[in-house]
């Protein structure tokens, strides 16, 4: 299991990063005019020795200060981009007259004209989470239990501010542009549209904001994919010293963002132009395959091993699928399999519910194969323990 959660790790967190790079050079392209290829190389590079020579550490204090940044920017860009079109009553009233089929101003409703399209974006956005490697391996730092307290709170209030400012900065992306020059240039290109009639200064903090978001994200994937490689999957076959496995990690940091660039390249000549279809691979795959295990491993005595290999084989398997249609490689037919495979984003959150449906019915049909010493296990969660008061209680 330990080899192939590896490997899944590894293989598919490769779409996810290069999706940063696409994102992230489209936006400086249109704020320097720099070829798209230089502009990936350059973020390549960058990225290449920000994780190389700063490591964990130089990644966990970079995230703090970017994620302040992250607050500050995403405020000023919100009002900045609203106020080209009259500020913010102004632009729901021009929303308001944007033609969205039979719903009369949809795209100013609550939900907007595709509701159930919003929920798989949301899904796939929370929920997906929970079933990310590099998401979980954070928890790993946290220092003690009133940290996990604080830090709930402070990811909350984060995520309200940013994810919630986004959403709701994407949601006037229509005054911006048309549904043919999306048709010519692709959804990716909305966004620097809208930043496009931005001072100099703003568009100057919107790289800042997002250079932040992107490099503290590239940082942990990189991170993630490299040492679950090194450590997991080499390391079952051969053990080495710490200072040859750092040589190895730092190997492999350099192996998968040239992988990654050399697909943000060539995806952007290809089918598959935009950038949420491949971050709905990545998460579907790796949320498809680890979510569930994740979740009933911690709370459910009765996980099997079978159950565990049944949700990695389905989630790598619909994924690769979906990656195929999505290049035009395969098609599929019928009424339930075109619909599951409309995009990448239904297809990841259609493997992400499935999961937590398969792992417990394989579970529950594979209960010989559970290990004797389950009990045992889940055993030291009634143990008590002694620890410095200070690392339980707060300063207060």
């Amino acid at each position: 299991l330990k080899i192939a959660s590896s490997a899944i790790t590894f293989i598919f967190l490769i779409p996810y990063t290069a999706s940063l790079f696409n994102g992230l050079s489209r936006l400086f392209r249109m704020a320097f005019n720099i070829d798209y290829a230089v502009c990936v190389v350059v973020m390549a590079v960058l990225t290449a020795v920000y994780v190389i020579v700063g490591g964990y550490m130089a990644t966990a204090v970079n995230d703090f200060i970017q994620g302040i940044v992250m607050l500050v920017g995403i405020v000023a860009v919100i009002a900045a981009v609203l106020s080209q079109h009259g500020g913010f009553m102004q632009s729901v009233i021009e929303m308001s007259k944007v033609e969205s089929g039979d719903l009369l101003g949809g795209y100013v409703s609550f939900f907007g004209p595709q509701p159930f399209y919003l929920l798989v974006v949301v899904l796939l956005t929370s929920l997906g989470t929970w079933g990310l490697p590099q998401m979980v391996g954070k928890f790993y730092a946290i220092k003690n239990e009133d940290s996990i307290k604080i830090g709930t709170m402070i990811s909350t209030f984060f995520a309200i501010i940013v994810a919630g400012g986004c959403y709701f900065l994407g949601g006037f992306g229509r005054l911006f542009t048309t549904q043919e020059a999306v048709s010519a240039q692709g959804f990716d290109s909305i966004v620097p549209t809208m930043l496009s009639g931005l001072s100099n200064v703003l568009i100057g903090v919107v790289l800042i904001l997002v250079l932040s978001a992107s490099m503290s994200t590239l940082s942990s994937l990189v991170l993630t994919s490299s040492s679950t490689l090194t450590l997991d999957f080499l390391g079952s076959f051969k053990k080495t010293s710490e200072k040859r496995n750092m040589l190895i990690m730092r190997i492999f940091v350099a192996v998968f963002i040239i992988i990654s660039a050399v697909i943000a390249i060539v995806q952007a000549k290809s089918r598959v132009t935009f950038i949420a279809q491949l971050m709905g691979i990545s998460w579907g795959a790796l949320s498809g395959a680890f979510l569930a295990p994740f979740l009933y491993g911690l709370y459910w005595k009765k996980t099997s091993r079978a159950g565990v290999v049944a949700s990695f084989v389905f989630g790598t398997v619909v994924m690769i699928i979906q990656l195929c249609i999505s290049l035009g490689w395969i098609s599929v037919g019928g009424t339930f399999l075109p619909f599951i495979f409309t995009n990448s984003l239904y297809s990841g959150v259609f493997c992400m519910l499935a999961s937590l449906v398969i792992v417990p019915v394989v579970s529950l049909l594979t209960q010989k194969t559970c290990p004797s010493n389950t009990d045992a296990m889940f055993a030291c969660y009634d143990k008590t323990v002694q620890v410095p008061a200070k690392e339980v209680l707060s300063e207060n």
